[in-house]
């Protein structure tokens, strides 16, 4: 064969190349000469081959499409009556042009995504008329990147079809040339491969999402009955312009993105995912949809469908920094040109940076990169800089691309915020900012803007740096439940020279502090009156596992330390809601679940107790047994603690001393007002109620347990366990009712549970709250499942009083089958969780402070509130109450059937 021509010297692995020339000239000999003869030639095989072994055994196995790559300004024909195999080859031959123009940097990215695109237009087209007459009457949509013609290589085409045809034979034929995605159709896939344009109407207008009309930003008719795209096309418009993008919106489309990213990086692949990593593809893709969503209504230039641009279009009318603008279209760029050339070698849809340093060497080599002379950079650490480069400045640029152009309008930050940002460019036009924060949960602007010139007011050094952090807080509030009552938030934990010091300082040293500070803040005004009262939590926010609540005897020892100051009362439960506050944080983080941060209550509860009977300074032993979710160690916010107290004494001296310490238990817990509690303790359930004695002694409790107890107060008892005092008197208790408890269940007995039961359903709920909608009492929530574990629990002997653990044991003894009591679990954690975060949402007080503050056990009717409660849970208002009635009706059937039925 002729010698390697002289081009594979530049190729980006020389070795390689030669190898793959050698193999295509063993296939075709005639070619050898061709390559000596025809310099544009030789450079284009050389730089295919060199980028893509799919492409390579294509010119090894297709002598056309090297005639193809000799004349590359031309695209290869395709006749009106090509079969299936013609439109096959065809196709790959036109991509082969493409890729060789691009490879040889004869087209830019935009170039190349539109030739792409034209290409599978053209296909679809070939395809329609291949699978006539199944196609007639419908229109083919391109969503997505063909719909906006910025196609990649290897990319799925995503599709919609409108009309009256039949789908199935088109997809056939261009499935034999692309993946093809149709679930971006109505219902996905579950929903009908093709619909009349009245049909999706209805549907956009009844039960579409907010990402399916962000999806609908794309569409544009790519074949067929060019009648039905356009006026499909006129009617997406419509829905998509026409309707307000408001903070629900807004907050469902991010939320789905948010957890994209967390699938990735759970993958281990936030670093190497070009398109869904942190500072990716689509953090640029999302910024530029979510601003065309949210101003487009009111600019019609808005209105384009490709990503460059739209993104050239928002930097000139100052929707964003024109620096930021640049920034992205540079790291778009680079970030789909490493997507394309991944893709390329084999022609899959490739999007990860490969690990391996090899592969990644020659990644960087199809990139241009070659390695510096004597001791500088290789190809590798150059592209490896630059992608960290780009990956870092646009997730810079992203968290506060929304924010910065507001600050630069607002007068009397412009100075603050905009110098330190790098001067002046186009303005965000002034309509655009009220549009702006009301679609990111900042409803009134004026109340806004006074709130950010307060925190950035002054010539102070910590007001210079509050303006240049205010873009990051504001896009970090924007994504709590109430944006701006987190501002007030911030505002008033900031007021004062040396807080506000303080706090940037914070801020400074841990960027995490502010973005988990200000969703602690967006969240409610209990958590924003905590944070204010210790302001010492904020540091911790910093570290990775949060203000972790303390283990029991570093907090036992921590509460009594409290205890010895002037006001024991007053320091303990200025204790106890410092720790309630690192609680709630965890919880609100999400790094506690519900069960574990019911634990933390538990935990906090039982100590505080315990100290406080220690200052009650019994002079007879006593215990203190917890019964309900206390005795569950399932606490809530929300919940009283459940006792009995149970003393030693057998004189009626030692019984009206024990009395005597009971009572002061309950004056410490309670204090002399509301404001002043530390807890709410409820000894309701002790014998006779609230006409008995508060301490019993052990042989009074034998006797009314022997002879004058209820079944609901056998039911009670499942759940006892010693939580303060006297451990060897409290141990002595529940040995001396286990007889009682776990005895024998009557017929009898069984149906003045469920008696007791159906009429607390009737009579429980309070007036005003939600019944269809009830966390607490409604049918298959919390109640429901307690309730049937109780029976099983005490027909089986099961002896569990936590809720949770009860329904695993009854599992593994075979009481409840698998799936049933997942279905239990499930609506326990999701009822539990809920009603946790609505207490934190609503400002109802602490139950350990002030009782109940009536903000109910219902989801709230509400729209702004379900929609808070929804948007802290990761759900929209819909989403939301669809979850409730979806865990709710399952657990319901399994209770009607294990509780009220006949099994047993």
């Amino acid at each position: 064969m002729a010698p390697p021509p002289e081009a594979i010297p530049r190729a980006a692995d020389p070795q390689a190349v030669e190898v793959a020339l050698e193999r295509l000239v063993a296939a075709m000999p005639a070619l050898a000469a061709r390559l000596q003869e025809d310099p544009g030639l030789r450079t284009a095989v050389v730089a295919v081959v060199g980028a893509s072994q799919s492409m390579a055994r294509l010119l090894r196995n297709d002598p056309a499409a090297v005639d193809v790559l000799a004349t590359l300004d031309r695209r290869p024909g395709l006749t009106g009556d090509a079969g299936v195999e013609e439109v096959v080859r065809w196709k790959r031959r036109e991509l082969l042009r493409i890729a060789a123009r691009d490879l040889l940097g004869l087209d830019r990215l935009e170039q190349v995504g539109e030739a792409l695109a034209r290409l599978a237009d053209e296909v679809l087209q070939a395809a329609l008329r291949l699978a006539r007459p199944a196609g007639a009457g419908m229109a083919v949509v391109a969503m997505g990147k063909l719909g906006a013609r910025e196609l990649n290589y290897a990319s799925d085409i995503d599709l919609v079809f409108v009309g009256q045809g039949d789908p199935r034979p088109v997809l056939d034929v261009a499935r034999r040339c692309y993946r093809v995605d149709v679930n971006l159709r109505p219902e996905g896939r579950s929903g009908s491969l093709v619909r009349t344009l009245a049909s999706y109407e209805a549907y956009w207008d009844r039960w579409a999402q907010p990402w399916e009309f962000q999806a609908l930003l794309k569409a544009r008719p790519a074949a067929g009955d060019e009648a039905i795209g356009t006026a499909f096309a006129a009617a997406a418009a419509e829905r998509v312009w026409g309707r307000p993008f408001g903070a629900e919106q807004l907050h469902a489309v991010r939320s789905m993105k948010a957890r994209l990213e967390s699938q990735v990086s759970r993958r281990g692949l936030a670093d190497r995912e070009l398109k869904i990593g942190r500072g990716g593809i689509r953090d640029i893709e999302f910024a530029v949809q979510l601003l065309q969503l949210v101003h487009g209504g009111q600019d019609p230039a808005l209105r384009i469908s490709a990503t460059l641009p739209t993104l050239a279009e928002l930097s000139s009318a100052g929707y964003i920094d024109p620096a930021d603008g640049a920034t992205l279209d540079a790291g778009y760029r680079f970030l789909r040109a490493a997507e394309h050339r991944l893709q390329l070698v084999e022609e899959q849809p490739v999007r990860a940076v490969p690990a391996d340093a090899a592969a990644r060497a020659a990644l960087a080599g199809t990139l241009g990169y070659r390695d510096a002379q004597a001791t500088g950079p290789s190809a590798l650490q150059q592209f490896d800089d630059d992608l960290r480069s780009h990956q870092a400045n646009v997730r810079a640029v992203h968290d506060r691309l929304y924010f910065r152009p507001l600050l630069e309008v607002f007068a009397g930050l412009s100075t603050g915020a905009a110098e330190a940002d790098g001067g002046a460019g186009p303005r965000l036009p002034e309509r655009a900012v009220e549009e702006r924060l009301a679609a990111f949960g900042f409803a009134d602007v004026e109340r806004t803007r006074v709130a950010l010139r307060e925190l950035t007011g002054g010539l102070t050094r910590s007001s210079r740096l509050m303006a240049q952090l205010l873009p990051l807080l504001l896009q970090w509030l924007s994504e709590s439940p109430d944006p701006e009552a987190g501002l007030l938030g911030l505002r008033a934990l900031a007021t004062g020279t040396h807080r506000r010091s303080r706090l940037i300082e914070a801020f400074r040293e841990s960027p995490e502090v502010a973005r988990r500070l200000c969703l602690l803040l967006g969240t409610g005004r209990l958590l924003q009156r905590r944070l204010e009262q210790h302001p010492e939590t904020v540091k911790e926010l910093g570290a990775q596992e949060g203000p972790t609540p303390r283990a029991r005897r570093e907090l036992a020892a921590h509460l009594r330390r409290a205890t010895t100051r002037p006001d024991p009362q007053k320091s303990l439960r200025k204790a106890k809601e410092g720790e309630e506050l690192r609680i709630a944080a965890c919880d609100v983080l999400g790094l506690a679940d519900a069960r574990r941060t019911a634990g933390a209550l538990t935990a906090l509860a039982e100590a505080v107790l315990d100290t406080t009977v220690a200052l009650a300074e019994p002079k007879v032993p006593l215990a203190v047994v917890a019964l309900g979710r206390f005795g569950g160690a399932e606490l809530s916010y929300a919940s009283d603690l459940d006792v009995l107290f149970v003393h030693d004494g057998q004189t009626s001296r030692e019984a009206a001393s024990a009395e005597t310490t009971a009572e002061s238990v309950l004056r410490l817990m309670h204090g002399t007002s509301p404001a002043t509690r530390i807890a709410t303790l409820d000894p309701g359930l002790r014998p006779e109620g609230r006409h008995g004695s508060l301490s019993r002694s052990l042989e009074s409790y034998a006797a009314y347990y022997g002879r004058w107890a209820h079944t609901w107060e056998r039911q009670a008892l499942v759940r006892a366990r010693i939580v303060a005092g006297n451990a060897s008197v409290g141990q002595r208790f529940l040995d001396m009712i286990e007889p009682f408890v776990w005895g024998p269940l009557s017929d009898d007995e069984q149906r003045e549970i469920r008696r007791m039961k159906a009429r607390i359903e009737r009579e429980r709920i309070p007036p005003g709250e939600d019944a269809q909608f009830h966390l607490k009492l409604g049918r298959g929530s919390l109640a429901d499942v307690e309730w049937t574990v109780q029976l099983l629990q005490l027909r089986h002997h099961v002896v569990e009083p936590s809720t949770l653990s009860a329904i695993a044991e009854l599992e593994a003894r075979r009481v409840l089958l698998p799936a049933d009591a997942r279905v239990l679990e499930e609506s326990y954690r999701f009822c539990d969780q809920t009603r946790n975060r609505w207490y934190l949402i609503s400002g109802g007080s602490w139950a350990g402070s002030v009782g109940h503050s009536g903000h109910g056990d219902s989801l709230p009717r509400d729209p702004e509130q379900l929609t808070r409660l929804g948007r802290s849970l990761g759900l929209a208002a819909g989403e939301l109450r669809e979850e409730y009635r979806r865990v709710t009706r399952r657990a319901r059937a399994v209770c009607e059937r294990l509780f009220y039925g006949a099994a047993g």
